[in-house]
């Protein structure tokens, strides 16, 4: 024999909720301003979501390194032909018979380093040099003008 079975709308006629708990339950997701975090910008006194553990401002605690100057290096090798050729076009060195004079701090240079080698006679004015950057140019016939730095 057949059983005469009831639609599930038709038993839940007289209950409030239709077996969803609380009346606010079984709601979609725009009754609750969207899913997650989504809609939190409009909401007051809430974070806003893509802006987690951000502040305005700086970080307090740490103080930021004022006068804090790395030096500009120029390496011995750098003084190539072509490149002292530029300098003295530009006027940035001058050529004395066979030996070129250059002043590196008016160029922006601090420090003369001796990566590479030259073959050029130069008399070059710096802050700071290596002693190995101040013995190839002397090697070489030049001359540095500055404080050579161990």
């Amino acid at each position: 024999m057949v059983v005469n079975q009831k639609r599930k709308g038709v038993k839940q006629r007289g209950h409030n909720t239709h077996g969803h708990g609380a009346s606010k339950k079984h709601r979609g997701a725009g009754s609750r301003g969207g899913r997650g975090n989504a809609g939190t910008g409009k909401r007051a006194g809430q974070k806003k979501a893509g802006l987690k553990g951000f502040r305005l401002g700086r970080i307090k605690g740490f103080l930021r390194r004022r006068g804090l100057r790395r030096d500009q290096t120029i390496n011995v090798g750098n003084f190539t032909s072509k490149t002292i050729a530029k300098y003295v076009e530009r006027g940035e060195a001058k050529k004395e018979g066979t030996i070129y004079v250059m002043d590196l701090t008016t160029l922006g240079y601090h420090k003369l380093l001796g990566t590479g080698n030259t073959d050029l006679k130069l008399k070059i004015t710096v802050d700071k040099c290596s002693a190995s950057a101040a013995e190839k140019i002397k090697a070489a016939g030049g001359e540095v003008l500055g404080s050579v730095v161990e």
